[in-house]
């Protein structure tokens, strides 16, 4: 296990080297990295062109995994992210020929623009880290992490993600607009793709493997824990939302915040930890009934951040 201090000195290179791909975005970066060290998966939805494919292969190039996209389309098929089992003459039987989702870093590009039936292709992969073709099952590579951008639902030939989907990944985020200063740096700088090849892992797969399993071990006090169950107590009890946080994402919220806090270098778990990954963590899966107005991430901090007394 690697200590906390340690896991800090590890993680600064692979920061400093994304910072340099995707500009403006630090808050944005260390959300997804704090995301693959809980082991979770991550949605990325913003506008097309605000860099949500970028940030997956600097990810894929600066933790040294394999990579494979798939781009989700109306006509794509299961066995077009899974594989198939083909007939081989010479042996007389079938063979199974892996799918791009035998890889450690898999993008999911615009995963909405895919029917629920292709969607539903990565539910087995993303809960179990495995898939089933014919009755038999395939592990998939460890790590194992989906990263999948989405296109607001507003937009033409969206199909909307089930909730049983959306709960699959552990945060969603948004990058949003750069600002001024960092459009300029963008104009004036090296294309992004160029710049992408020139990348070389900071974190090999070994390292990374470590500090993950290094999160569940950090500090969690009994304090904190009550303000978890508050937080997910409140989101069933105080009438604002459709449905509460099932057990599934208060879980989810404290290995985010376990590993928010290694990233930051601490031993142990504080409330700002808790609150820094919440909207990305329950954002997605909370929705607030018809009654209530306003806009939903807006209020998000209002209805329950600012709700829950801190300990």
């Amino acid at each position: 296990m690697s200590t906390a201090a340690d896991a800090r000195r590890q993680l600064e290179p692979a920061l400093a080297a994304l910072n340099g791909v995707v500009l403006g975005k630090d808050r944005e970066i260390r959300l997804a990295l704090a995301c693959v060290l809980a082991r979770g998966h991550l949605l990325i939805e913003d506008l097309p062109g605000v860099g949500k494919t970028t940030l997956a292969q600097a990810l894929a190039k600066v933790l040294g995994l394999s990579y494979q996209r798939v781009q989700f389309t109306s006509d794509l098929l299961p066995a077009d992210v899974i594989g198939v089992s083909v007939f081989d003459r010479e042996r007389g039987g079938f063979e199974f020929r892996r799918g791009p989702v035998f890889a450690q870093l898999l993008l999911a590009d615009e995963v909405n623009r895919a029917t629920p039936k292709a969607q539903s292709a990565l539910l087995e992969a993303m809960e179990e880290r495995q898939v089933t073709v014919d009755g038999v099952t395939h592990p998939l590579p460890d790590p194992f992490f989906v990263v999948a951008t989405q296109n607001p639902s507003y937009q033409i030939g969206t199909y909307p993600l089930p909730e049983s989907q959306l709960d699959r990944f552990l945060m969603r985020i948004e990058l949003g607009y750069p600002d001024p200063a960092h459009e300029r740096e963008l104009l004036r700088g090296r294309d992004r793709r160029s710049l992408l090849a020139t990348i070389a892992p900071a974190l090999p797969p070994e390292s990374l493997r470590t500090l993950q399993a290094t999160v569940p071990t950090l500090h969690v006090a009994e304090p904190l824990l009550d303000y978890v169950q508050a937080l997910v107590r409140h989101s069933r009890e105080s009438g604002h939302f459709e449905a509460g946080l099932s057990p599934r994402a208060a879980i989810a919220l404290l290995r985010g915040s376990q590993a928010w806090a290694l990233l930051h270098g601490r031993s142990g778990v504080l409330p700002e930890d808790v609150q820094a990954v919440a909207r990305a963590i329950v954002g997605h899966r909370l929705q607030l009934r018809s009654a209530v107005d306003g806009d939903s991430a807006a209020d998000l901090e209002g209805l329950l951040l600012q709700a829950v007394p801190v300990p």
